[in-house]
């Protein structure tokens, strides 16, 4: 079977919906199933899912696919293995592809040679930790009271020098440059060594459970930092993953995740995993990104950072957590005292603790006032008076003025300033940019042929009644998306086939100018725009100004001709042909049938 029936089976077996339901919360509305985008804030659900049609759509952001895109950017994976994993899901087998270029071969064999490498590193570390051979390793997860169940649940393992894992690798037959390109070995002087040699070994497992990196901690005192990442690789993106994801995707299949903690290392991570804390991941020491953000979005709406209890630990970093709210995350931050972390948290004072801790997690724009006052020494005036200028700064962000009003009258009884004073402060305060972004507007600066276009191919798209009598074969379009998209229709149409939108996103690659232009067209897809007098007289305007606006070019064209040919039986002809073309186009200025 080719790749392209492969594809048609997939889909047909699939339903989006339920696909969809696994990630985001959909709610019937009409003949659609409508959600808060997962792909932009929003307050108010904008994302639609056709489920007749098998693809959504977003009408703050414009974001459009199948069921396939879908869980491609739900997972932020590749196509492939966003096609591999719902094929597991429909008990289907994914067929050898042939055709690919030579290019796309090598990426692949690449990507699956570095896995494989990584995996085989995993096993190579988790023997030498069982071998009798690695005291210190041993001896540093006794320190660290982790149980040996809690070992392997985490894979850790130990790497014993620089020099046996290279040889290990080169017997199972790996070649010297994908072991190098795999992150977990490195060359120098043209020797192969351990990346992580002499290290206590973490694995880096993503959500597909592939190990994809690894970290490392050393066991004796250096000038090197306590913890190394393996460097990024074709299948290692720090920025895109966080630690212990791949447990915390098990968890959602067994219960309802209300909220994820974020620390910042594997382990803090493991201590509280072992406390029964098992809705955890880390960042890994990264400052948190967009597709972090995402990525915990997947498993619920509600975040807690807890990070380490020391000054720096405190501040965390504000960018960071402003990207968890733009997100749509409600973000908490834990308070943990006397420069504690969360393993000392656990293991000085126990889960119980920990957990009065997270009971009293505060939300992040008082976390951000706590931050600055900090800052200053609010008895005396100038920093009173400094604190104060910051904390209105702060408050102006705030979602309602509800909460504005509440967080004033808590600034308020700690400076001893009027309430009716701060008030006004904040009003007069010029507004800042708010860290929550209000839902995405497409600017749109196209023709004006580019939107009559646009419109009149979506009323054929979506089967709308006011293209009855209008035959989309006789209309030209100036975009080559829409003439892409004119032929489908017809071709169709001729075979007295269903159209079917969900078809189009296999034209058009993501990120391209042509696949925008078609989430302008679905646009269309839900609502009344296509319906009624008003509509059905646009639709008329539209074709008219397209069959317009393609004769007047065919009347220039023929003109310019004509100024150039010099051949006087040739200039005949095409005054003829020039002739033909003017009439056509008083007939469609007429509106008479042509």
């Amino acid at each position: 079977m080719q790749l392209k029936e492969f594809l048609t089976t997939l889909k047909e077996k699939l339903n989006i919906i339920e696909v969809a339901g696994n990630y985001i919360s959909l709610e019937r509305r009409g003949g659609s199933w409508w959600a808060c985008c997962p792909f932009h804030h929003e307050k108010t659900p904008s994302f639609a899912i056709n489920e007749t049609d098998q693809y959504y759509h977003c009408f703050g952001c414009g974001e459009s696919g199948d069921v396939i895109k879908f869980v491609q950017n739900m997972e932020n994976i590749e196509f492939m293995d966003a096609v591999k994993l719902l094929a597991d899901r429909a008990n289907l087998q994914v067929p050898q592809v042939g055709t690919d270029s030579k290019q796309t071969v090598e990426l692949k064999r690449k990507k699956d040679a570095i896995l494989n490498i990584l995996n085989d590193c995993a096993h190579f570390y988790l023997n030498n930790l069982n071998s009798g051979n690695a005291d210190a390793h041993i001896e540093y997860i006794l320190k660290r009271r982790i149980p040996s169940n809690i070992v392997r649940k985490f894979g850790l393992g130990a790497s014993l020098n620089f020099y046996d894992l290279p040889k290990y690798l080169l017997s199972k037959g790996y070649a010297r440059q994908d072991m190098i390109d795999s992150g977990a070995i490195n060359e120098a002087d043209g020797r192969l060594l351990d990346a992580q040699g002499g290290r206590l070994i973490y694995p880096i497992i993503n959500a597909m459970d592939e190990v994809i990196a690894f970290g490392g901690r050393v066991l004796k005192k250096t000038d090197f930092g306590k913890y190394k990442n393996t460097k990024e690789t074709l299948v290692f993106n720090k920025s895109k993953t966080l630690y212990n994801i791949n447990l915390l995707k098990k968890l959602k299949k067994e219960q309802t995740i209300n909220e994820v903690i974020i620390v910042e290392g594997y382990m803090d991570t493991i201590s509280l995993y072992q406390a029964g804390f098992k809705n955890v991941v880390a960042s890994m020491g990264t400052s948190l990104t967009q597709d972090q953000a995402r990525l915990i979005k997947r498993y619920t709406e509600n975040v807690l950072i807890s990070y380490d209890g020391d000054a720096a630990g405190q501040k965390a970093n504000m960018r960071g957590l402003d990207i968890l709210k733009s997100n749509g995350l409600n973000v908490k931050v834990v308070p943990l005292s006397d420069g504690l972390d969360p393993d000392d948290m656990i293991k000085q004072r126990g889960a119980e603790a920990y957990r009065n801790c997270l009971d009293r997690a505060m939300p992040l724009i008082d976390y951000k006032l706590s931050s600055v006052q900090k800052g200053f020494d609010v008895s005396k005036t100038d920093d009173k008076r400094k604190f104060v200028q910051e904390a209105i700064k702060i408050i102006k962000t705030a979602d309602s003025a509800a909460e504005q009003e509440d967080l004033l009258k808590s600034l308020s009884d700690k400076t001893g300033i009027s309430y009716e004073s701060l008030n006004r402060d904040l009003r007069a305060e010029p507004n800042v940019e708010p860290p929550t972004p209000k839902p995405v507007e497409r600017k749109d600066n196209s023709s004006m042929l580019d939107r009559a276009s646009r419109f009149v191919i979506a009323a054929f798209l979506f089967g709308s009644k006011i293209a009855n009598g209008e035959d989309i074969s006789k209309i030209s379009f100036p975009n080559g998306v829409h003439e892409i998209i004119a032929k489908y229709i017809f071709s169709k149409k001729f075979l007295d086939e269903r159209v079917r939108p969900s078809e189009l996103f296999e034209f058009f690659d993501e990120g391209t100018e042509e696949y925008e232009e078609l989430t302008r067209i679905l646009d269309y897809c839900d609502g009344d725009a296509l319906k009624g007098e008003v509509a059905e007289k646009y639709f008329k305007d539209c074709v008219k100004a397209l069959k317009t606006a393609e004769v007047s070019e065919s009347i220039a064209r023929v003109q310019a001709q004509i100024a150039a040919e010099t051949d006087p039986d040739k200039r005949k002809d095409l005054t003829h042909t020039l002739q033909s073309f003017i009439n056509r186009q008083k007939k469609i200025k007429s509106g008479e049938k042509e």
